[in-house]
């Protein structure tokens, strides 16, 4: 059977019913002559005429009714599955490491005084992140590392650990709690921030090991 023959139930006359013709014209086109027909657009199709079918089928009055609440009860699952994919991959983004400077280009002493400044106010998350980008300016400064745009706290914490090795596993937690108040959503604390200011006063005078 093909589109002719499709098209040809549709406009059959009154002894097949309607709702009957369009029910065999979807079934021939999804038939073999069909099997190659883009997944979207049979998916696109078939919801269609899902939809088409329960309004058909309700007639009027309370099957309309409940026809209209069955529409709406897809659509709300659908728009809850979309609603959970999205969070769900803006939350796998988050877990990602990211840069440790911004646009802006500040020294040691810039970020630490930035630092002190947030956590005066209580700002423990931007003192926390202006902290670590102190750490990771000192040591720039210092050429324990090379600058390198778009390093990440894990890579910082990586490069230094080699050049500071007594210090490696505090720099790693370091830029893990970095990335936690940045990217993880997480609230800074005071206790995390006073952890970084430590780490910032050892490593000043820390003495490396290699040159990285």
């Amino acid at each position: 059977m093909t589109t002719a023959r499709a098209a040809l139930l549709l406009a059959s006359p009154a002894d097949v019913g309607r709702d009957q013709a369009a029910r065999e014209a979807a079934r021939e086109l999804s038939g073999a002559g069909y099997q190659h027909e883009p997944l979207l657009d049979r998916l696109q199709r078939e919801i269609s005429q899902f939809l088409g079918d329960l309004m058909n089928g309700g007639g009027s009055g309370g099957g309309g009714v409940a026809s209209l609440v069955v529409i709406a009860v897809v659509l709300a699952v659908l728009a809850v599955l979309l609603l959970w994919a999205l969070r769900r991959f803006s939350g796998g983004r988050r877990t990602e490491s990211g840069v440790v400077f911004g646009q802006s280009e500040r020294t040691a002493a810039e970020h630490r005084a930035e630092a002190e400044r947030l956590a005066a106010e209580g700002g423990w998350a931007g003192a926390i992140q202006e902290r670590l980008r102190a750490i990771a300016r000192e040591l720039e400064e210092r050429a324990v590392v090379s600058p390198m745009p778009g390093r990440t706290a894990v890579e910082l914490a990586e490069v230094a650990g080699q050049a500071l090795r007594p210090h490696a596993a505090d720099l790693r937690a370091a830029a893990r709690l970095f990335d936690d108040v940045t990217y993880g959503g997480a609230g800074g604390t005071r206790e995390g921030y006073l952890t970084l200011t430590a780490l910032d006063e050892r490593l000043r005078s820390a003495r490396t090991g290699v040159t990285a």
